[in-house]
């Protein structure tokens, strides 16, 4: 029963470990919470220091989402229990506990979750990510587009729909992080990928 408990908090701690702030300070770039969009994630990165930093960025992203959930998979076969580890995983980033509460937005890292509980799932919402962005070359489009589809592709792909209701809550989490950027599409001011990068 521990273990119930124990994966979550893991994963929230894991989770907590931002990415951006770290590889900033170790490149010697400045702390993306005071840059750009102030958001410490792999397109703000992007924008201020350039497509190495951003790259190392998102994979430490999208493995903050991963590790904890393949990890959990090895220890437990109950699916509210891995639901539960990815979905912390997802609040640590947003929400971490060693960089005062102030995190990302959460695409990379859903992400990494969803292709952790199963690939197909992975597949399919980094296609609809990357085909959005081809289109119109806008990340915040591209992860609302696949953050609304996300939920359909687990109600398909997964027989426990306990991992489609995680999947929905978190989704409306995405949603909700990207309301500055949802503004800046009804004005058309939103910047395009890449947009300032080095």
């Amino acid at each position: 029963m521990w273990l119930d408990y124990a994966l979550p908090l893991m994963a929230y701690l894991f989770g907590s470990i931002s990415s951006a702030i770290i590889v900033c300070r170790i490149m010697g770039m400045p702390d993306p919470r005071t840059q750009g969009s102030n958001n410490p994630g792999a397109t703000n990165v992007l924008r201020f220091g350039g497509k190495k930093a951003a790259a190392i960025v998102l994979l430490g992203d999208m493995l903050k989402g991963v590790i904890p959930v393949l990890i959990a998979a090895q220890l437990t076969a109950d699916a509210t229990v891995l639901a539960l580890t990815g979905f912390a995983a997802f609040i640590g980033h947003l929400y971490p506990v060693f960089f005062g509460f102030r995190g990302g937005k959460g695409v990379a890292t859903a992400f990494g979750v969803f292709a952790a509980l199963n690939w197909q799932v992975g597949l399919l919402v980094g296609a609809t990510w990357l085909i959005v962005a081809k289109v119109f070359k806008i990340s915040s489009l591209s992860a609302l587009i696949a953050s609304v589809l996300a939920p359909v592709y687990f109600w398909y792909l997964m027989p426990d729909k306990v991992y489609t209701y995680m999947v929905i809550v978190l989704s409306l989490i995405l949603i909700w992080r990207h309301r500055s950027n949802i503004r800046n599409l009804v004005q058309g001011s939103e910047d395009a990928i890449g947009s300032d990068a080095e």
